[in-house]
């Protein structure tokens, strides 16, 4: 397969991800979380068959591994492992992507409903000036994030099998509801999916590569009021919504999403619901620091107390679950390798490395934190959860050699 041949199936292969759609569902607690993600995951079984990788499986959770025997013996094993569902974000779950040769300028990308992409509001567009794009139509993410990962390494698998390249043991995973709290990562089963590393390929633009995550945690707090009727609510009464507009007070508005960068943490008020009996609070932490993220945790619980004080006859409930750690918490010196076999192949391709420390988590952050070092790299695109998401196309082609440059470095590393 040349290369032009190579790149060209690796676009065609990610337009027809993008046909089928796999959206997972925040409010299902079922792995998958949605009907649609078992579609994605048939296409990728059949995919594994054909290229006649031995044991091809999918699990009562949708989660897809497949495995490609050596060719080359006593080199460390390694495995990929992408996410197949894309987020729901209240767009549609159906993808209508187009290529565009950017030429520079705002990008129209639906003119019968007048949506479009602002070089103003997105100076990155000025990076990819002459090069051919893939953009969605505006009514949706594009969801590169992650099939953008999953074409990679199904087109990893091909160009290995048709041009014969050397290799070591490889393993591929599949998995579910990485949108929805890593979930299919934390039941992707590690002593059959059993590799010395393993890497995430899940967005950033080119040549970024993380293996610091933030650690996150989910809130869910539950008030129960007193109801009666307003004629005699006096003394009585004990509004929840109140309640819960009093707990958020407690929080400093500088500590959220939309006011921090970098490496600061935050509390981000994701949900709210109420009627006169009950109301609901979802509060999401994130924070580098392992003592900060453990003194967020703490100020939840103090700000709670508090507000119970206030309203001795409310019944509050408090649920924290940790749903993802740091990457760089399941490092150290004796297991960095595949962070510097990442930064060696990028250095061979002669691509710029980008360490980024994410302010969110990917897949690696589950399956590090579950003895299994899996940092991350790029697949080159942009705006992820969002209708503005794209793909340069010369970007996500380096995303493949890198992953290519990676197999080729530990087959020659045999001892």
């Amino acid at each position: 397969m040349d290369q032009q041949s190579r790149n060209q199936a690796l676009v065609e292969r990610f337009l027809s991800y993008l046909a089928v759609s796999s959206q997972s569902d925040p409010k299902s607690k079922a792995v998958p979380s949605s009907d649609s993600q078992w579609a994605m995951a048939r296409v990728l079984e059949a995919g594994l068959k054909q290229f006649g990788l031995k044991d091809v499986s999918i699990d009562e959770h949708a989660i897809v591994t497949g495995y490609l025997p050596a060719t080359v013996q006593g080199v460390p094993s390694v495995g990929f492992v992408a996410h197949m569902d894309t987020v729901d974000v209240g767009l549609s779950p159906d993808v209508h992507p187009q290529v565009i040769h950017y030429e520079g300028g705002d990008v129209c990308l639906n003119k019968e409903k007048d949506i479009w992409i602002r070089v103003a509001d997105h100076p990155e567009l000025k990076k990819y000036v002459g090069q051919d794009i893939i953009f969605t139509d505006g009514t949706s993410v594009l969801g590169a994030d992650n099939k953008a990962g999953v074409a990679n390494v199904m087109q990893m698998l091909e160009v290995l099998l048709t041009e014969g390249r050397p290799h070591g043991d490889i393993r591929v995973a599949f998995v579910p509801d990485e949108e929805t709290g890593l979930r299919g990562a934390k039941l992707l089963d590690l002593d059959k999916f059993k590799v010395d590393f393993a890497y995430t390929i899940d967005g950033n633009e080119l040549g970024e590569i993380v293996y610091e995550t933030y650690n996150a945690g989910e809130v869910h707090i539950d008030i129960e009021g007193v109801t009666t009727h307003p004629v005699a609510a006096k003394g009585v009464m004990v509004n929840p919504l109140l309640v819960a507009v009093d707990l958020i007070a407690n929080f400093n508005r500088l500590e959220t999403p939309e006011n921090t960068d970098g490496k600061q943490g935050y509390f981000w008020f994701k949900n709210m619901t109420s009627n006169p009996a009950r109301a609901h609070v979802q509060i999401n932490i994130r924070d580098f620091d392992n003592a900060a993220y453990a003194a967020r945790k703490d100020y939840v619980m103090s700000a709670v107390a508090l507000v119970q004080k206030r309203y001795p006859k409310a019944k509050i409930h408090v649920d924290i679950e940790d749903v993802y750690s740091n990457i760089s918490g399941g490092l150290t010196e004796d297991n960095r390798y595949p962070v510097d076999l990442m930064c060696e192949a990028l250095k061979a391709l002669n691509i710029e490395p980008k360490v980024v420390a994410m302010r969110g988590g990917t897949d690696g952050s589950a399956l590090t934190a579950r003895g299994l070092v899996t940092p991350n790299y790029f697949t080159g695109a942009h705006n992820a959860h969002g209708y503005a998401e794209f793909l340069p196309i010369p970007s996500f082609i380096a995303s493949l050699e890198v992953t290519l440059k990676i197999i080729e470095l530990l087959a020659n590393k045999k001892a």
